[in-house]
């Protein structure tokens, strides 16, 4: 009789222990946990803490006692394995319940210790109300603080999926939810142009979140926590939860002398075996070459542990039969209303690896248009220039993300190409699917890209490219073109191209873009065999680009809320119930399934039909209705009402606003509302000048007044970051960025400058009459709501990048400013 110890439960552990039995019911088998449960549903965890599962029974997928009954397995919960003779083949054993310590002999042992949360060592971190979530017993802490406490305010430290997870279920609870995060995004399996359409979604749950920054230390006071952050900002909230990752827990198998790999994972071979041949190891904590890059890599994932325990099971009993291929890292995530899921290897990693590859985005929606309901994708493939083998993918969407990422994971893990993807015979009928699945569509414009049938330009690549070299082509129509457009570019709708290829220069490389990628393909198809020979097509149309130039944080927009004595949370002002509400005439146009500009071009047509002072109420699918309705409005005079977004649908209540030209009856004019905005233009980077717009800038804002600050050319160095990252740049960005001043720190003074002396001067003369440095000026005036908008034109032509420019500073061009100017009756240029 054999005799197997098994170190570990959860998902490995108890799974390799429930198929040993299975094989082998004469077998002793042993299974220790240090914790009180031994099968628990781990992904499920914050559902509970979040109210969406009720009942923390349905947790506990099996109990220590339901687990031997069935089973005969003898299960030792709070009973801890300390030490591994392998020599001796036994294992130490301390019982955390008497505190004793015993020895207990193997035959065969089983090593699935799991992973550990990462808790670095920040000043303040052991507070009460500071938690990780790994398990049940995580859970009942934080659960019992939320029950017991009541928190209005929760920062969560990290953006992975399960930090994402935490997010979304606090704000479900009702409390104002603040993300910090140290990358330039969240979720690190996705690419950044996809996670750019998790920030905007965020920002639509009025969920506050920090890019960029970290945490320097916690400091209690009193019943509230200060998190200070590393940009110096303070966030004062009830509870924090740390989800910056976590690690193998390999203490107890790097003492026993088992090899670790370099990532510190346990080192395993095919049959998940370790370098003692009695010994196997599974889970989280071991590391195992990668399918695609053959790197040693570990697998946080419930999925992969509960494979690995079978095959091990089988392997101990059957003799090293079952080979394990490795995990591909397939994962995915509720993120409020989206679904986000992944597979393979993304765009940073392949580039890490430095594995030649390409990309393509597709935007489409998740069954046929003309049946109801169907809500928008995005999917990104990975995959060789030349072969067409594939690498990764990501997919966000609202509904049939699941079953479109595991058919792409199965084909990847077969090491697949893009031509199996075409191949894929899906289940179709319109509720659905479409005839072409998004995942056939993806394999087919991948080919596309390799037949060289469409050369594809991606976002950064654009946005790299200086307009004397490029010719931007917008293929939508003139209503598209004018709701937003990527600066500088050509209108050409693409069903007037042929008729109008005079228009389009042959001297450049003509860069096309439309909404979504398909539009900007028949155009490509129309120029290259028309004699254009440097055409590209923008991968994923301006759907990703303005997914990915706009602003990504979300900060400060809980500034104004407030906690009142009657515990509940208020933001702003109150505003007036509306009483009217059932005497307005108001109309419901349902536009769902339309892409743009199909939205947008039905709300037209339908207001046109409505009277002054009438409303329409408007849902549509395509998420880019959300800012385009508010473009509409502002430019057309009507009155958006209220904007809201729920599972992926988007409901606008729009007021039809007076008639262009209508006049106040009776001749009078008192009730007129005349321009009270200020704007101006900055154009010098001179000291002196700088002061001067920002004084003025600041006092408007002071008195109530709305100002828009528009900086162009050598104005763009007051914005600059003090602290910039390093950034990729052609020569003249490079000879221009040594030219220049660096940041507002570094400006000079118009006139008296000596050689720097001047501005010195002016520096010291400032703090002694305790007049704020342009760098506080900056904080305030951003701080009061003026609003900076830099000249996307003038950046290209100075070679200036984004991420030099201050965070809040919004990027845009003479179109932005000028409808801010409409909105002013003053107007300067410094």
């Amino acid at each position: 009789m054999t005799k197997y110890v098994i170190i570990g439960g959860v998902a490995g552990g108890a799974t390799a222990a429930a198929r040993l039995r299975r094989l082998d019911e004469k077998a002793e088998i042993i299974m220790f946990e240090r914790g009180q449960n031994i099968s628990y549903a781990n992904c499920g965890l914050p559902y509970y803490i979040g109210g969406t599962i009720t009942e923390r029974e349905k947790l506990l997928v099996q109990t220590p006692e339901s687990f031997r009954a069935r089973l005969n397995v003898d299960v030792r919960v709070l009973q801890e394995v300390t030490q591994i003779n392998r020599e001796a083949q036994t294992v130490e054993v301390l019982n955390h319940q008497t505190k004793e310590t015993y020895t207990e002999s193997y035959d065969k042992l089983v090593v699935s210790p799991g992973a550990e949360p990462v808790k670095p060592p920040i000043a303040g971190i052991n507070d009460p109300s500071i938690f990780t979530l790994r398990n049940v017993h995580d859970t009942d802490r934080i659960k019992s603080f939320c029950d017991t406490q009541k928190p209005k305010r929760a920062v969560v430290i990290g953006a992975g999926f399960i930090g994402l997870e935490m997010a979304e279920n606090l704000h479900q609870l009702g409390m104002n939810v603040t993300i910090v995060e140290m990358a330039s995004q969240v979720m690190a399996p996705l690419d950044y142009e996809m996670a750019a359409e998790v920030h905007q979604h965020l920002k639509t749950k009025k969920v506050e979140f920090y890019l960029k920054d970290g945490v320097n230390s916690f400091d209690r006071q009193g019943e509230s926590l200060t998190v200070q952050l590393q940009s110096g900002r303070e966030l004062e909230t009830d509870m924090v939860i740390l989800s910056i990752g976590v690690r193998p827990e390999t203490k107890l198998a790097r003492e026993s002398g088992l090899e670790l790999a370099e990532n510190g994972g346990i080192k395993v071979n095919e049959y998940l075996q370790t370098n003692d041949p009695n010994i196997y190891a599974l889970g989280d904590a071991i590391a195992f070459p990668h399918p695609i890059t053959g790197n040693y890599v570990n697998t946080y994932l419930a999925g992969p542990a509960n494979k690995q325990g079978r095959l091990v099971a089988d392997n101990l009993v059957l003799g090293n039969t079952r080979k394990y291929k490795g995990a591909i890292a397939t994962a995915i995530a509720k993120v409020f209303d989206l679904t986000v899921a992944s597979t393979g290897l993304s765009a940073k990693a392949l580039k890490r690896e430095s594995i030649e590859y390409t990309s393509n985005i597709i935007h489409g929606s998740s069954h046929a248009g003309y049946y109801p309901g169907a809500l928008p994708y995005t999917l990104k493939i990975l995959f060789h220039p030349k072969t067409g083998k594939l690498y990764g993918a990501q997919m966000i969407g609202y509904k049939g993300i699941d079953k479109r990422i595991d058919l792409i994971a199965t084909v990847l893990l077969n090491n697949g190409s893009i031509y199996d993807l075409q191949d894929i015979e899906h289940a179709y009928a319109p509720p659905y699917s479409s005839a072409k699945d998004p995942v056939n569509q993806a394999g087919y414009v991948a080919e596309n890209i390799i037949m060289g049938r469409m050369k594809n330009i991606n976002w950064v690549e654009v946005s790299k490219l200086h307009a004397p070299q490029i010719c931007l082509l917008d293929v939508r129509t003139p209503a598209e073109h004018a709701l937003g457009h990527i600066e500088g570019s050509l209108n050409v709708e693409v069903d007037q191209i042929r008729e109008r290829l005079n228009e389009i220069p042959r001297d450049k490389k003509i860069i096309v873009y439309c909404g979504v990628g398909i539009r900007g393909y028949f155009a490509c198809r129309i120029l290259m065999q028309n004699g254009f020979e440097e055409v590209y097509n923008l991968s994923g149309g301006y759907k990703t680009y303005e997914h990915t130039m706009c602003k990504q944080s979300n900060e400060d927009i809980f500034e104004s809320s407030y906690i009142a004595k009657d515990d509940h949370i208020y933001r702003g002002k109150p505003t007036e119930a509306p009483l009217l509400k059932n005497l307005v005439k108001t109309i419901e146009v349902d536009a769902c399934g339309l892409q743009c500009p199909g939205p947008v071009l039905k709300l037209k047509t339908e207001m046109d039909k409505l009277n002054p002072g009438d409303r329409l109420q408007q849902k549509a699918s395509d998420p880019g209705f959300m800012k385009d309705v508010q473009s509409w409005c502002n430019i057309t005079g009507n009155k958006l009402v209220s904007l809201e977004s729920a599972a992926g649908i988007i409901t606008a209540v729009i007021e039809k606003g007076e008639e262009k030209g209508s006049k106040p009856s009776s001749g009078d004019f008192s009730s007129v509302q005349l321009p009270q905005n200020k704007t101006m233009v900055v154009f010098s980077d001179d000291m002196d000048r700088a002061l001067a717009s920002l004084v003025i800038a600041n006092g408007a804002a002071s008195m109530g007044k709305e100002v828009t600050m528009f900086f162009t050319f050598w104005g763009l160095n007051i914005i600059k970051k003090t602290d910039k990252p390093e950034v990729e740049k052609d020569f003249m960005g490079k000879m221009f960025g040594k030219m220049m001043p660096g940041n507002a720190g570094k400006l000079k003074l118009s006139k008296m400058n000596m050689m720097g002396m001047g501005s010195l001067m002016m520096k010291k003369r400032m703090l002694a009459k305790k007049v704020d440095s342009i760098e506080d000026m900056l904080n305030t005036a951003l701080d009061n709501g003026v609003k900076m908008i830099a000249c996307q034109m003038s950046m290209d032509v100075m070679g200036v990048n984004a991420e030099e420019l201050l965070d809040r500073v919004e990027i845009g061009g003479v179109a932005t400013y000028l409808e801010e100017a409409e909105k002013a009756n003053l107007n300067l240029f410094i």
